[in-house]
């Protein structure tokens, strides 16, 4: 199939613009001066349909920087409410967002979104603008996220210019492109319930069901006691729990889980102060303005539940069954913890589910806790720590990365308290030794789904710092090899390594 030569040729659906008018404001992105493209992702790209020679061309730097409008796009700023840090703020909106046009056709469109391209009527008192800083951050971060099998908004395009834009010091200006289905957020329907005002938000939810969800009104067709309404938040809580058990498992931290950040199709939406755990801390946090940790790793899958009863809440209006909406949200923990279980059994390289296996698991996460060994490490070097002594030095080396060699002993040399990782290591072992499948299909398995490269934060300021001195080669390095971060690559020990000592130093906030 051909692909087209430039954006104008894509074709434009526009459904969410096809919403009533106090669904959003249309307005036009602002630009950027000296406008430069930094990074285009070719795959992303190949998905909405675009040649190679389309993404070097200028038009596809005017539109990318929000220097011209897409050609057939809509643009425009949607609104919403929400709560943030477990406290209705209202209205908020897309304070730094421009909704170009929804490509493709009506079975599959993909929603372009500019973010900071400049303000908007919901940027309450911001300048709407982005800096190359939290823009790297962003862009590497959604393809991380892809390329570990997490649901996840793309990134298209990483554009800079010369603008000075004031944050803590005076940064440069620059836009991410982000790709998705939709950037609807629960947020999205609280707004319409606050405000009383239940056509809309019937208006909203039969959109989102009529385009993601539309078993929900077949199996309300099915059964006259089930609401199409009650079904889709049954939906949302088990795409969300699938979303946050991945989280858990690669150790990401988002940082901002408000509700105006939390997408209704469960993909992980709008990056700011994330980030990788290096050492394992349960109660790690990883946004600096958190200062009550309302957001660490251990407390996600709790928030997230917390923000599926706002979305039910407003859901109310529309399916006046509380019964109802509290069976759909208890779909939210089963399907969390079978989807933990699942993982966790792919990590350990467990076959099958036997009695035991949740204390072997739950006794790893408090020695991995108690000595904060690498989270992403110690499950990659686990792979080869049972029968070491049967497997070759060079094959060792190889799966990890350089990570390990003839004096370090892969996962126990990742513990301060090795006698306790040895122990451990034993249980484990013993576990093994009951299950029918074979050591070479564990060890496939176990490097199949455990990482070796993930974006820990002094890698992205590695590239950040390169970025800003002009050199994008350590944002084309990250995304090759977080493309497919199992694979190990040759000459690229530095991007596995336990991380330096002036890593824990790096602090990310909400202007992250």
């Amino acid at each position: 199939m051909s692909r087209a030569n430039s954006f104008s040729e894509l074709p434009k659906v526009n459904s969410f613009a096809a919403l009533p008018a106090n669904f959003y404001t249309r307005v036009q992105a602002q630009g950027i001066t000296n406008p430069r493209l930094l990074h285009a992702n070719f795959n992303v790209a190949s998905i909405l349909g675009l040649s190679d020679e389309a993404v070097s061309s200028s038009d596809f730097l005017s539109v990318v920087t929000g220097n011209a409008p897409l050609t057939g796009g809509q643009t425009l700023a949607a609104v919403y409410s929400g709560h943030q840090f477990g406290v209705w703020a209202g209205q908020l909106g897309d304070g730094r967002a421009h909704l170009l046009a929804g490509v493709g056709d009506a079975a599959s469109e993909w929603e372009l979104q500019l973010k900071g391209a400049g303000s908007t009527p919901y940027s309450r008192m911001g300048d709407g603008r982005a800096v190359l800083r939290s823009s790297v951050r962003e862009y590497l971060a959604s393809e991380a996220m892809h390329g570990l099998g997490i649901p996840t908004t793309r990134a298209l395009a990483l554009a800079c210019g010369t603008d000075p834009v004031i944050r803590e010091t005076v940064e440069t200006a620059a836009v991410v492109t982000r790709v998705a289905p939709s950037f609807i957020r629960f947020g999205s329907f609280e707004h319409w319930s606050a405000r009383k005002m239940p056509t809309e938000l019937k208006i909203l939810a039969d959109y989102v069901i009529d385009r993601f969800y539309p078993s929900c009104r077949d199996l309300a067709a099915n059964n006259s006691l089930r609401s199409p309404y009650v079904e889709l938040l049954r939906q949302v809580a088990i795409k969300t729990a699938e979303m946050i058990a991945g989280w858990q498992t690669v150790g990401f931290c988002h940082g901002v889980m408000n509700t105006d950040n939390m997408s209704i199709l469960g993909l992980t939406l709008d990056y700011g102060p994330y980030g990788f755990m290096d050492g394992f801390d349960a109660r790690h946090i990883c946004n600096h303005t958190d200062t009550n940790g309302r957001y660490a790793w251990h407390a996600q899958p709790a928030v997230a539940n917390w923000n599926l009863f706002q979305l039910a809440n407003s859901l109310y209006d529309l399916a006046p069954d509380a019964q109802a909406l509290q069976s759909a949200l208890g779909d939210f923990e089963s399907t969390f913890l079978a989807s933990m279980q699942s993982k966790m059994m792919s990590k350990l390289g467990l076959f099958d589910w036997q009695e035991g296996d949740e204390d072997l698991i739950d006794s790893l996460w408090s020695l991995m806790h108690q000595n904060k060994a690498d989270f992403t490490l110690t499950f990659r070097q686990l792979a080869h720590a049972p029968g070491l002594t049967h497997a070759k030095q060079m094959q060792i080396e190889r799966d990890l990365g350089g990570t390990v060699n003839s004096t370090i002993q892969p996962f126990v040399d990742l513990f301060l308290d090795r006698e306790g990782a040895k122990n451990w290591l034993i249980k484990y072992q013993n576990r093994l030794k009951v299950q029918a499948a074979k050591s070479d299909e564990r060890l496939a398995l176990m490097l199949s789904v455990n990482p070796l490269y993930v974006l820990r934060n002094h890698l992205a300021q590695a590239a950040i710092e390169a970025a800003q001195n002009g050199d994008v080669g350590e944002i084309e390095r990250l995304m090759n090899l977080l493309e497919n971060p199992c694979q190990v690559r040759d000459h690229a020990q530095a991007y596995c390594a336990l991380p330096p000592a002036w890593a824990s130093e790096i602090e990310v906030s909400c202007s992250s």
